[in-house]
């Protein structure tokens, strides 16, 4: 079984251990839950399946239960964080302190990577205009980015980048893509993803009064559907937004970065079923 520094979703890993414990022994939910000190005997299961949480203190009864000590299970405690709370400053700070445990223990997340990259709106505009200027220094970056970022926040995601292994660098200031594409996030890190949303769709609203006419295209449709209607229409809007990048990589002639942000999402309530 991995290593506990190598998850991001703490019911992941509590699934993990219990497929692992029914491999070698008659293991079940039943006593999953009793050893972890659980009345109900379907608890853990329910947890695993999302359908419910962890209390503080049941945090530590499962990480008892688990064997868990030391960092591993400062750790896991703070995935529960990271997982569960709704204040985005929390889930910051836990995943910071599990990179710093994961790092102690010499484990490399990926997916903590993925959660890092797209933490901010800058990561990834800075990846497509970095090698678009050769031999610009950070400051020259800063002055091409709406709004303009400091010289120091340039540097950092440039290292960052080519650390992970998105950007390549050659000479001083000369960088190149890895990959054309960076997509497929892993689904712990979806939920997470709501600050860059935010701020993309704070940059969306900037370029109305910012961004000259000509260069920019906004659109939108206010229409009344239903929720099968709803799942076809989404359906198709990810076929367009595959559409896009398969276009974009063509492209060989870049000169500008830009964001196409798909938004599709209620205005009211759903009507509720008449009933005879």
């Amino acid at each position: 079984m991995k290593p506990v520094f190598e998850f991001l979703d703490y019911r992941k890993y509590m699934q993990a251990f219990y497929d692992e414990r029914k491999r070698i022994s008659a293991f079940s939910w039943r006593e999953f839950s009793r050893i972890a000190g659980f009345s109900s005997s379907n608890y853990m299961k329910l947890v695993c399946d999302g359908k419910s949480r962890l209390s503080k203190v049941g945090v530590e009864q499962v990480a008892v239960a688990m064997e868990l000590e030391g960092s591993a299970k400062e750790y896991f405690k703070e995935m529960v964080v990271f997982a569960d709370s709704c204040d985005e400053q929390k889930k910051k700070s836990s995943f910071a302190r599990m990179q710093e445990l994961a790092k102690e223990n010499k484990v490399r997340t990926l997916a903590g990577d993925a959660y890092a990259y797209f933490s901010n709106w800058y990561n990834p505009v800075l990846r497509e205009l970095a090698p678009m200027n050769p031999g610009a220094k950070p400051l020259e970056l800063s002055k091409l980015c709406y709004p303009e970022l400091n010289a120091t926040e340039i540097r950092q995601s440039l290292d960052f980048m080519v650390q992970i292994g998105l950007l390549q660098k050659y000479d001083e200031y000369h960088y190149e893509q890895t990959e054309n594409v960076v997509t497929g996030t892993p689904d712990c890190i979806r939920p997470t993803m709501r600050p860059m949303h935010k701020q993309m769709a704070k940059l969306a609203v900037d370029a109305i009064e910012n961004i000259p006419v000509e260069e920019r295209n906004f659109s939108g449709i206010t229409m009344g559907i239903s929720k099968k209607t709803f799942q076809r229409i989404s359906q198709e809007v990810e076929k367009f937004r595959q559409k896009i990048v398969s276009i974009a990589c063509e492209d060989q002639n870049s000169e500008q970065v830009y964001r196409l942000n798909l938004q599709l999402f209620p205005l009211t309530k759903r009507k509720e079923a008449n009933h005879e």
